[in-house]
């Protein structure tokens, strides 16, 4: 099922159309939103919370109307911002449960619930500390813990390991993974950082220019039409190249003695035979191959150039 539905949406500021004419479904679960910065991205989701009315087109998000239904879109979803959202002289227990109150929550539940989402957070025992004394690290959980206090049934997330050292960056990602495949929450999470993508999303939509220009899920996008090998010589070889290309096989890239190779059908013998065979023929030692698959950092090169 789809936890939101856009068709035909455009927005515009003036006379620059930031979404044009976007058309996508986006499915349950963990998806990636990709693109280059202007691709249309933020205000994608300013759209899909109700800040931004549509110049044309429409779009439902949990069955709301995303140009009538605005309030009750934000009681149903979670946004951690990209940018800071805190309010100075505020403890973060205070300020998550103020964030709840604000979604329409009674304040002792809103209280409860605050203690509950830090702790989950890992900042339990830093709770009553003012939020001016926290690392970027610590603000990153409290924006994560802000979106999550009211119970929302789908989570948007605006580069949510933005800042953060790789200690910081891996407990970040491991929230976002445990909040989407453990506990169920349905997320949209917006990222220029691949790997946090593959780390923590089922699928992905790519957009350029205000449109979408690829979506499926990361192991389908993945997937090549041709069969890829990669093999690591032990020194750079000509010789090993030539005769692999004269068995059939296409040189797609070389990095040292790094090859990378495609075949447009399958050998007809077991490909580390053929392997090793040529190796011996053309003098060169193999370290090690395996079957070559894309990056999603290829997939997305591709949907944008």
């Amino acid at each position: 099922m789809a936890v939101a539905t856009i068709s035909g949406l455009t927005v515009r500021y003036g006379n620059k159309t930031a979404v044009d004419g976007l058309t996508v479904e986006i499915p349950e679960g963990c998806v990636g939103l990709l693109g280059p910065n202007g691709a249309g991205k933020t205000t994608l989701l300013k759209t899909l919370l109700g800040f931004l009315k549509p110049t044309s087109g429409s779009g439902e998000v949990l069955g709301y109307n995303v140009a009538t239904d605005g309030l009750k879109l934000r009681q149903k979803i979670g946004l951690m911002p990209e940018i800071d959202c805190h309010i100075p002289g505020m403890n973060a227990v205070t300020f998550v449960a103020y964030c709840g109150e604000m979604s329409g929550m009674p304040a002792a539940q809103a209280l409860r619930r605050a203690h509950e989402t830090l702790q989950y957070c890992r900042l339990g025992e830093a709770r009553y500390r003012d939020l001016e004394t926290y690392s970027t690290g610590m603000k990153q959980k409290v924006k994560l813990a802000q979106a999550l206090v009211h119970g929302p049934k789908l989570l948007f997330l605006d580069e949510p390991t933005n800042g953060l050292d790789p200690d910081g960056r891996d407990e970040m990602l491991n929230l976002v993974r445990d909040v989407s495949h453990a506990k169920g929450l349905n997320v949209i999470v917006s990222s220029h950082l691949m790997p946090d993508i593959e780390r923590t999303c089922d699928s992905v939509v790519v957009m350029r220019s205000g449109k979408m220009v690829r979506q499926g899920s990361i192991t389908e996008l993945r997937a090549l039409d041709a069969v890829q090998w990669s093999v690591d010589l032990r020194t750079p070889s000509p010789q090993f190249q030539a005769a692999m290309e004269a068995e059939g096989a296409t040189l797609i890239t070389n990095a040292g003695s790094h090859y990378r190779f495609e075949f447009k059908k399958s050998p007809t013998e077991d490909i580390g035979s053929l392997l090793f065979a040529i190796a011996i023929r053309s003098n060169a030692q193999i370290r090690g191959f395996e079957r070559a698959s894309r990056s999603l950092e290829d997939v997305f090169m591709e949907a944008i150039s």
